[in-house]
């Protein structure tokens, strides 16, 4: 489990390079289409390291240039037919309610939402206690892994569950899962998500839509059967919050 303590807080916010290429693509997964020269600007990076990153999206697949700019590319599953609320609208909307979540719990909360095959933390509140989780934006990883991603994987169309457990080993187990995630509207994972961690998490809806996925991660010594119902409800109220927010934003 990476901690505050095991790292300082200006490492911990180091804006690294990956940090800043993923910038890039999810203003083009927002934006749809966008030029270069609008990226440098609303990024207010150099052009050329913008056509640096933008080379190395293109030659993935997760980028395609088009006459009027980049848009993402036909390599990638996106969110699909549901209503758009681009990342920035999320974090607008949720960063109030991650800050009154964090002090209900006292522990880190944070959204995270579906790019591709991948859930990526888009914010975080940490917790006030010295010892906590630490959730570094733009953090991604698999979406089969931890209570959050498996959230995301189960309001996904089935397109997305095919390709994410297409070489998952236990990808037959992980399925026959899914659906009791969705009849309760919540998951959690004890180490999964971070090592020496519980974490909860709940779906934020958009006309029955799935658009990210709150969550709050303990120390496993910390987090009490008491504490995790406490924490489950809160999360559950902060999601209601969060979607009443995106429908008037």
């Amino acid at each position: 489990m990476t901690t505050a303590l095991d790292r300082p807080p200006e490492e911990a916010g180091e804006d690294t390079s990956f940090a800043r290429g993923l910038r890039v693509f999810l203003t083009i997964a927002d934006r749809g289409e966008i030029r270069a020269d609008e990226l440098s600007t609303l990024l207010e990076t150099p052009l050329s390291t913008i056509y640096r990153y933008l080379r190395t999206l293109t030659e993935f697949g997760f980028v395609e240039r088009q006459e009027g700019g980049y848009r993402l590319g036909a390599r990638l599953h996106v969110i699909g037919a549901g209503p758009i609320v681009t990342a920035e609208e999320l974090i607008r909307a949720a960063e109030p309610v991650l800050a009154d979540l964090a002090v209900t719990t006292r522990e880190t909360a944070f959204i995270s939402r579906r790019i591709g095959l991948g859930a990526v933390s888009l914010a975080e509140e940490p917790s006030p206690q010295s010892l906590r989780v630490v959730v570094e934006t733009g953090q991604a990883g698999p979406l089969h892994l931890g209570a959050v991603a498996l959230v995301l994987l189960a309001y996904a169309p089935p397109e997305v569950q095919d390709a994410a457990l297409a070489e998952v080993a236990e990808g037959a187990t992980i399925r026959h899962s899914l659906p009791a995630i969705v009849s309760e509207g919540f998951a959690q994972d004890d180490g999964l998500t971070f090592s020496g961690a519980i974490t909860l998490a709940v779906p934020l809806l958009q006309d029955d839509e799935i658009v990210a996925a709150l969550g709050v991660a303990a120390p496993t010594e910390r987090a009490s059967r008491r504490w995790q119902s406490r924490a489950r409800s809160a999360l559950q109220r902060s999601a209601t919050e969060v979607e009443t927010s995106l429908g008037v934003v």
